[in-house]
């Protein structure tokens, strides 16, 4: 299994003026080399690029003071980010060209399988790397001992703190998922709710309204500031500190949840979500963004692979408006938050809905059957598989209950 672990780096000024420096010749070598492959005919292979380097160093004497490991991974990073520029274009969506990195956007540097090493000193842990020297990290948690790390990331965030991401290997046996799954679960995110299970659990989205308050008045104030003055740049780190309040909150939530679903159960089937696709969607991007699905999926699928629990990414296409019961499909208004199927009568809460068939495509896909729902009679309007949305009568109305005292009494 591959895990990485994040600890807070404490350099002193000097070595973070060091650090500052290498990350800075990283960067100018990454918009070197992304110059040459602009303007060549055809792009290299990136071992080719990366067997250059060495000659590139007999000018630019400031890659010498740069490990060599290091100067290879930038190479692959433009690499990486052209296969991924070229996915998107296979995906069919508009893109244009990778741009040249400014000092803001390129903060950090990669030491893959040498150039590092962890120590500890006199009881104190420090990070040494090569060229640069030992920098004291706070070691919150262990590295386990059968570990192997591979590389390690370091970098300074906007707010000025320097962080080190150890990727590290751990031979350990993956639990077997079981064969015939018992404990199952389905999940439908929202809005409204972040989370709606099919155990009846309805997960509130967590309030971060104080700490998107104070952001928006961080940045207000940074507005007021002269670009570029002692009191901007103050400014700007308040403002960033801001945002890290609100990442680090956002996903101590995700972290949380995704760790329940994932031990609890034996199955969990959710929806194979686009999170990207859905924030560019216009109305209410905003609280897209901030629900964060993508990355709770990704977490729980990781998660799960580590507990032996089966994860299960089903086609979202029609789990609201199909009935959890009796499996016709009912067009339902976004506003109308219950189901209540006008053909069979079954009655939940819209997401509870959603909930019961993504578990059940989920069940469906590791080759389970599993019904807690009895299927029904159906009364579809004549020549048609769907009910149409002027036929959705809401839970409790006048309608509703009419119908239902007529059928038991019959």
């Amino acid at each position: 299994m591959q895990y990485n672990y994040k600890y807070r780096l404490n350099p002193p000024e000097a070595l973070q003026e060091e650090l500052r420096h290498h990350v800075d010749t990283c960067r100018q070598l990454y918009n070197h080399v992304l110059y040459k492959l602009n303007n060549s005919d055809d792009i290299p292979a990136r071992y080719e690029v990366q067997g250059q380097l060495p000659a590139l160093k007999a000018w630019w004497d400031e890659l010498g003071d740069v490990h060599s490991k290091v100067l290879q991974m930038v190479v692959k990073r433009v690499y990486d980010n052209l296969s991924t520029l070229k996915a998107q274009k296979e995906n069919g969506r508009a893109v244009g060209m990778l741009k040249w990195k400014p000092p803001r956007e390129y903060r950090s540097l990669t030491y893959n399988q040498s150039g590092f090493k962890l120590k500890n000193t006199s009881g104190r842990s420090t990070l040494w790397l090569s060229k640069i020297g030992e920098i004291p990290v706070t070691l919150y948690r262990d590295i386990p001992e059968d570990a192997t790390v591979k590389q390690v990331t370091v970098k300074q965030e906007p707010t000025g703190e320097w962080f080190a991401t150890f990727g590290i290997d751990v031979d350990e046996d993956t639990p077997a998922k079981p064969e015939t799954p018992e404990q199952v679960v389905g999940i439908d995110v929202g809005i409204l709710t972040y989370a709606h299970d099919t155990d009846g659990c309805a997960i509130e989205s967590p309030d971060f309204s104080d700490e998107r308050e104070r952001l928006e008045r961080a940045q207000r104030d940074l507005s007021r500031k002269e670009h570029g003055s002692a009191n901007w740049e103050k400014q700007r780190k308040i403002v960033a500190e801001r945002h890290a309040d609100l990442k680090r909150k956002r996903r101590d939530f995700l972290h949380k949840l995704s760790n329940y679903y994932a031990r609890e159960y034996d199955l969990v089937a959710v929806e194979n979500l686009d999170a990207k696709g859905l924030v560019e969607l216009p109305g209410n991007s905003r609280n897209r963004a901030g629900a964060a699905w993508g990355t709770f999926l990704r977490m729980l699928e990781y998660k799960c692979e580590r507990e032996g629990t089966h994860f299960v990414a089903v086609n979202p296409r029609g789990t609201t408006k199909e009935c959890a019961s009796c499996g016709i499909s009912t067009d339902k208004p976004l506003w109308v938050r219950e189901h209540s199927c006008p053909a069979c009568g079954f009655e939940a809460d819209r997401d509870a809905n959603a909930a019961w068939n993504i578990l059940s495509r989920g069940l469906e896909d590791v080759g389970v059957v599993h019904s807690e729902l009895t299927t029904v009679e159906t009364a579809l309007p004549t020549g048609t598989d769907s009910v149409p949305a002027q036929r959705v009568v809401e839970t409790g109305s006048p309608t509703l209950t009419e119908r239902t005292a007529a059928a038991v009494s019959e």
